[in-house]
């Protein structure tokens, strides 16, 4: 299957169906719409000019709404594969979604998903799909390099905050495609909850992302696997996606890793097993170009210098080109080495093979040969030495079979070679090492050449044979070798051509020429494709023509054979190489060149290669050519274009340089007269339509030449056509957008056009790695646990850095605290960062802009709001977004875990944070304004620094700082807008500027232990080590809450000088009162003493007239009670009497109404008045 190409089926036109009578009536010259304007114009005409100017608006807005930033378009010809990440909570089917899509594309099963796993998809895509676990850490990494991002939510759940976490992460990095897929559908019974529940959850996923994007339902699983059907429909959008360039990924390079390999020195190794390591990573290069010998950072690990980068052969290439619907089988590839899946591995210096049993094909029609003896040497199941002592060898058709034990006791060859084992103390592998003992060099050089000419000539016949029908094939092959006849013939021809050598250098080139078509025959002979009959009568044709020849044989073109012995003389003699080297330099040489590869490939040194053959070249020496047989109609026509008379190429021919100027100066407008003049080309093209669609219909009953040439009439037509479509349509409507757009399609155009001729090994070397290409980055002094720790399943990512990207200074941010974070971040609190390529622990200061431009230093980040921080890190680009995790070992935490998320603002030290400083004085001297201030400053020096700030007391005076005095140390003198009193306080405010804490502490995720590498913990808080060591802090007694006691002031009297008093008016003025003196003797009542009879009669006139007053408050309340229960009847009896007068009125304006209709209608009859 795998040999033959199948045929592809040719186009079948319809013959009938809509389709097909469309076609007829085109060909007809006409429409069906066409034809119905014509006929009722007035059904085609505008209905409503409101409408039709709403539809214009509508699809206007949608047309600019579609409009973005044109970006110049670098995708290389073969882009690397297209990186998939699959996310989602753990147990939400991850895996099994990537093992159906990898059957689906490739329709191989994978078992365990281990790393990335590349796969062809299409003829011009490749996918490349890698699951991402919980680990927060894998989440920042893979949503820098992800392309697509598939979402699993399980419906029956609902969303996880992994789910939104990973969100916010592509965010912050740079948005991806993002397609929501739901699993899990079938655990809902009710129809009714099931579409609920994926409207719901279809609305709130278009919240996050974009409105109207793709969520997938994979309804149920049948075996374990998801439905056909739906992983087919879901591998489609992916197959058709477009992707659109984000500004990280393609102004870096990186390779998302799928091989590693240690090339540390074994014996090193052995003796220090934690020496530092040298290893080689393998994977697709994306972004933009690589240069050799840059820095890259490994996240998890750190930054590293290249020490070396080469490109291999892709080991999952595209389809060729072809034009082909859909892929066969051979090209569906599956790459995953990490996985233990993969074809052939190619390394800088050997080459991994790994064929599986299901995609050889067990009975191969002239098969790969490479394939063939792979598979043979992998179904081996006996050593080679065991089958030569159990083969046998017939000499002669139907003689007897010689076994190896004849052989031996004949010939006594098995006391030549003795076998040592030898222990290789870097593979720890027993290899069996051959001894030569008694023969000289030269006679086992004969034996094995002998032993070669038996092996091809004779025919083994294995005893022990294999079950597979490959191997079968393989031994068949090998069986059915070359006559020996014809072997005897070509010797002989090389004898003759000996036979007029003129030196010993000849003899020397012949003999290695005999070897080379020695091996060439045999290889010839070995094919296997012809059968036993034909052979026979090869050999019979063969006798023939020897007889009839006979001993003439040696006159058989003899004029040829002197022309060629002297060509031979003329490029040999003299041997100046022979000469300057000898002859010991040249077999040292072609040693090295037929280097081969554990016998299969040979290894080819360019350098090498091309050093031989200057060396070789003798440029002194003209060679002349006379193999050329000019009497030959070939060997005319080879040079015939070298002629005028010859067919020269388009750029030079004279025709066509005369259509070319037709084409571009042939129309034009005369000035004077008005009238158009047309090129020819242009006159045909509108005139002879009608033929050119005849040639076309016409064209493919020719041949392919003719097929060619009307293939490009076809496309000149279509050029022309659109040109004069652009040219009446799109000058006047031409935007901005679209000359911006084609300006950068000619940019891009520029870009692939300059490089596009020249070879891998020379682009390289001017424009670096490109993207696309399968690149081996070899990196020394990598840490040992980085290879002893290694886990697939966390992605190696290598991110390359800038020049300026390696270096560490300080940068300036715009921080905002995520609003789903429940704690407040505090300032110089570690906080863990993802910048760039690293992750980083570092130190924040967090502060806020003034309205005059002052940083002033925040202790906690504020709600809702944006602030700034000051941190040192790694320098990277203005407007690269980050996020900040406090801890990204903390997986028991249900909470949301990203902290906050921000921009880089800038990348210098320009932004100075201060922090406010109360310094507190109190007065010691004080005069009328001016006052002595002591315990704010320590030394004059620090008095002169603050020489004219200004100072104000806690009630309201103002001041300012004058001069420092000599003695105490550290007071000043200072005046103030009012008097001081001793017990005033004066403070200095001031601002203190902050050194921001330089901490750059990479996150080292990817050296611990396998199972470990979710637990790496950084800097603790204050607080943590505070809990964690079981510190309580003791409060400062100044800052605790205590009753403020406060002594009662005494203030002076109010003095108000004479002449103020004479300004003021009588009312203000303060008034003369004689100041009291003390009674005279005289003046004084005496005190009188009541005697004791006295004394009673007081006590009961008091008795009495507390009694009195007693009877006289109690009648009082009695009668206030009477007065009151007075007025409530006196109240009730007014209401009833004014009930009474209502309802008498009532009566009264009811008898006057009756009274005033019986008038009314007395007087419509006529009747006469009573007065």
């Amino acid at each position: 299957m795998d040999g033959k190409v199948r045929e592809q089926r040719k186009h079948q036109k319809k013959h009938s169906g809509p389709k097909a009578a469309k076609k007829q009536l085109r060909k007809q010259g006409g429409t069906t719409q066409e034809d119905e304007r014509t006929r009722n114009p007035k059904a085609f005409a505008v209905q409503s000019a409101v409408r039709m100017a709403r539809t214009f608006h509508r699809s206007q807005d949608i047309k600019t709404k579609k409009h973005h930033i044109p970006l110049v378009d670098r995708t290389p010809l073969e882009p690397p594969p297209i990186v998939i990440v699959v996310v989602g909570p753990p147990k939400v089917g991850k895996s099994t979604l990537i093992r159906c899509l990898i059957k689906n594309f490739t329709r191989q099963k994978l078992g365990e998903i281990q790393g990335p796993v590349t796969i062809v998809a299409g003829k011009k895509r490749r996918l490349t799909f890698m699951e991402c676990n919980n680990d927060i850490n894998t989440m920042i990494d893979l949503a820098k390099v992800a392309d697509l991002v598939l979402m699993l939510i399980d419906a029956s759940f609902g969303f996880e905050m992994e789910t939104f976490e990973f969100l916010n992460i592509c965010q912050v990095h740079g948005f991806p495609r993002i397609m929501g897929v739901l699993t899990h559908l079938d655990l809902f019974k009710n129809n009714k909850a099931l579409r609920k529940t994926k409207k719901n959850l279809k609305h709130r996923f278009w919240t996050e992302v974009y409105q109207g994007a793709k969520l997938f339902y994979l309804s149920g699983m049948v075996y374990g696997e998801y439905q056909t059907q739906e992983v087919k429909n879901l591998g489609r959008f992916i197959s058709v996606m477009k992707f659109r360039p984000l500004v990280w990924q393609t102004s870096h390079p990186y390779v998302l890793t799928d091989r590693m390999e240690d090339l540390t020195n074994p014996e090193t190794l052995r003796t220090n097993p934690k020496c530092d390591r040298t290893v080689s990573l393998y994977g697709y290069l994306r972004g933009t170009y690589l240069k050799n010998k840059g820095q890259v950072h490994i996240p998890g690990v750190g930054d590293f210098q290249v020490s070396d980068v080469t490109f291999l052969p892709d080991p999952c290439p595209l389809p060729d080109a072809q034009k082909k619907r859909a892929l066969n089988e051979k090209e569906r590839l599956l790459y995953a080495p990490m996985a233990g899946v993969g074809g052939v591995v190619y390394d800088k210096d050997a080459v991994y093979i790994d064929l599986p049993a299901n995609h050889v094909n067990q009975q191969q029609e002239e098969g790969r040969p490479t394939t063939e003896l792979v598979q043979s040497l992998i179904d081996t199941r006996t050593t080679l030495d065991a089958k030569m002592v159990a083969s046998k060898v017939s000499l002669f058709s139907g003689s007897a079979t010689l076994s190896s034990e004849d052989v031996d006791d004949q010939s006594g060859e098995g006391t030549h070679l003795q076998e040592t084992p030898v222990l290789n103390p870097n593979t720890q592998r027993e290899r069996r090492k051959v001894v030569f003992t008694e023969d000289d060099d030269d006679e086992e050089e004969e034996e094995e050449e002998e032993e070669e000419e038996g092996d091809s000539e004779g025919s083994v016949e294995e005893e022990e044979g294999d079950e597979d029908n490959v191997s079968m094939f393989l031994k068949k092959a090998r069986a059915d070798s070359a006559p020996p006849l014809k072997k005897q013939k070509v010797k002989e021809e090389e004898e003759e051509v000996l036979a007029f050598a003129d030196s010993e250098d000849d003899l020397e080139e012949s003999e290695e020429e005999e070897s080379a078509e020695d091996e060439e025959t045999v290889r010839a002979g070995d094919s296997g494709h012809c059968s036993e009959e034909e052979e026979e009568e090869e050999e019979e044709e063969q006798s023939d023509e020897e007889e009839e020849q006979g001993a003439l044989r040696w006159k058989v073109c003899l004029q040829q054979k002197a022309a060629q012995v002297f060509l031979r003389q003329q490029e040999a003699a003299p041997n100046l190489r022979k000469q300057v080297y000898g002859s010991e330099a040249d077999r040292g040489d072609e040693e090295e060149e037929e280097e081969e590869l554990g016998g299969l490939f040979t290894v080819i040194r360019p350098q090498s290669s091309v050093k031989f053959s200057a060396n070789a070249l003798d440029c002194s020496r003209f060679n002349p050519d006379t193999t050329h047989d000019w009497d030959l109609k070939e060997m005319l026509n080879s040079i015939k274009d070298c002629f005028v008379t010859g067919e020269w190429e388009k750029s030079q021919d004279a025709a066509t340089l005369l259509k070319e100027d037709e084409e571009l100066y042939g129309d034009f407008e005369d000035l004077e007269t008005g009238a158009v003049h047309k090129g020819q080309d242009q006159q045909k093209s509108e005139d002879g339509e009608d033929e050119e669609e005849e040639e076309e219909a016409a064209g493919g009953e020719m041949k392919m030449d003719e097929e060619e040439t009307q293939k490009k009439k076809r496309l000149d037509k279509k050029r022309r056509l659109k040109e004069r479509f652009d040219s009446e349509y799109d000058d006047g409507e031409a935007t901005y957008f679209d000359d911006l757009k084609e300006e950068l399609q000619k940019q891009a155009e520029l870009n692939r056009a300059e490089f596009e001729d020249v070879d891998d090994e020379t682009r390289v070397q001017y424009e670096g790695f490109r993207p696309g290409m399968y690149v081996r980055l070899e990196i020394s002094s990598l840490p040992s646990e980085f290879v002893m720790n290694f886990d697939p399943q966390y992605p190696i990512i290598l991110g390359g850095l800038s020049s300026r990207e390696g270096n560490v200074g300080y940068l300036q941010m715009r921080v905002k605290k995520h609003r789903w974070y429940s704690r407040i971040l505090k300032t110089r609190d570690p906080l863990i960062l993802s910048l760039g390529w690293r992750r980083f622990q570092t130190l924040p200061l967090y502060h806020i802009e003034d309205h005059n431009g002052r940083h002033r230093l925040l202790k906690y980040t504020p709600q809702h709001m944006h602030c700034g921080a000051s941190i040192w890190g790694p320098v990277t680009p203005q407007g690269t977004g980050f996020l900040a995790v406090q801890s990204v070992s903390d997986t028991k935490n249900n909470n949301f875990r990203i902290a906050a998320t921000g921009v880089v603002l800038d990348l210098d030290k320009s932004v100075t944070v201060v922090k406010k400083l109360k310094l507190i004085g109190y007065p010691y001297k004080i005069f009328k304004n001016t006052c002595f201030i002591k315990g704010m400053f320590n030394s004059v020096l620090e008095v002169a620094k603050f020489e004219g700030a200004s100072v104000r007391t806690v009630s309201g005076v103002r001041g300012q700082i004058k001069k420092a005095l000599s003695s105490p140390a550290g007071c000043y003198r200072a005046t103030f807008e009012d008097r001081l009193l001793m017990s005033d306080i004066v403070f200095l405010r001031s601002w203190f500027p902050v050194s921001v804490p330089q901490l750059y502490n990479p996150v080292t995720s990817l050296l611990l232990p396998v199972g470990m590498k979710d637990s790496w913990a950084g800097m603790r808080t204050l607080g943590q080590l505070k809990h964690d060591l079981g510190i309580r802090k003791t409060p400062n007694m100044d800052s605790l809450y205590k009753p403020v006691v406060r002594a009662p002031r005494r203030f002076n009297r109010l003095h108000i000088p004479k002449e103020l008093q004479k300004a003021l008016p009588f009312k203000s003025k303060p008034k003369q009162q004689a100041a009291k003196g003390k009674l005279p003797q005289d003046l004084q009542r005496p005190s009188v003493i009541r005697e004791p009879h006295e004394r009673k009669v007081a006590a009961l006139l008091h008795a009495l007239s507390t009694v009195h007053s007693h009877k006289r408050k109690k009648a009082q309340m009695l009668q206030h009670a009477k007065h009151k229960e007075f007025l409530q009847l006196k109240e009730k009896e007014e209401e009833a009497k004014l009930q009474r007068q209502k309802e008498a009125r009532k009566k009264l304006y009811r008898v006057m109404g009756q009274a005033d209709k019986k008038k009314q209608k007395s007087s419509l009859k006529g009747a006469p008045q009573e007065d």
